[in-house]
């Protein structure tokens, strides 16, 4: 049992730790092996005050936490594809204003009707604010990191006196042909994270087979101290596996 606990409390403690991303400061809190001994403690302290139901909540807790994390990566990942898509449409809708002679203000308040969040950037323009600034600002959003080559094209025309439409048309070229190279990359990804979650479901399917053949799979899982360590540690791994995957496919988007 006091496998279990260790397992169970570190299990938790892992899961409950967001990993910060790098070049952000790691002062002000406590990290993550601090909070891993911690909880092994804990640990051993339940194992003197709780019951092994106990421990199947704990490792039922550290789950949903877990799977929780994973979804909530999951949406943000959705939303940062549509921020994206909003950014290369806004670009190839300025490009063509531009082109067609209207003024930026009026191209930037036509590009607000179609995403909201341009808004702040078109007030600056009215009221003669730095607009590559805004535009930067903006970028700072998950999926709107292209705005920074935006803002870099405004500045090189504004400064050289070069034309506006001309630089916008450029940026909107390469971000199109950077959007069908991430899309590619989607796809090839597509497979790999689908591999990913079968593997995490396959344990499932022997528990299934385990049960139909006559034998008790789950009562040694759920009643057993061997059996509620091996559940532990089979969660630990599978949610560590999926968590890798999201987590290569990120670098891999980061890069394409």
């Amino acid at each position: 049992m006091t496998v279990v606990a260790i397992t169970c409390a570190a299990l938790a403690a892992a899961l409950l730790v967001p990993v910060r991303p790098r070049g952000v400061d790691r002062r002000g809190g406590p990290g993550r092996a601090t909070l891993l001994v911690a909880a092994s403690v804990a640990g051993l302290l339940l194992l003197r005050l709780a019951s092994s139901v106990a421990l199947l909540v704990l490792i039922g807790a550290g789950a949903a936490v877990a799977a929780a994390a994973l979804w909530r990566g999951r949406a943000r990942r959705r939303a940062a594809l549509v921020v994206s898509g909003h950014v290369l449409a806004t670009c190839e809708l300025l490009a063509a204003e531009l082109t067609a002679g209207r003024p930026p203000g009026a191209a930037l308040d036509r590009a607000v009707r179609d995403w909201e969040a341009l808004a702040p950037v078109a007030e600056a323009f009215r009221v003669g604010a730095d607009v590559p600034t805004a535009l930067r600002r903006l970028a700072d959003d998950p999926g709107a990191q292209d705005l920074r080559v935006v803002a870099a094209a405004w500045q090189v025309a504004h400064r050289t006196g070069q034309g506006l439409a001309e630089a916008v048309d450029r940026v909107a070229q390469a971000l199109r042909a950077a959007s069908a190279s991430r899309r590619v990359v989607e796809g090839e990804l597509a497979s790999a994270r689908a591999t990913a979650r079968l593997v995490a479901g396959l344990p499932l399917v022997a528990l299934a087979m385990g049960s139909g053949a006559g034998g008790d799979p789950w009562g040694f899982l759920l009643r057993q101290p061997a059996g509620l360590a091996c559940l532990a540690a089979g969660l630990a791994f599978g949610f560590a596996g999926l968590a890798w995957i999201e987590a290569i496919a990120r670098d891999v988007d980061r890069s394409a």
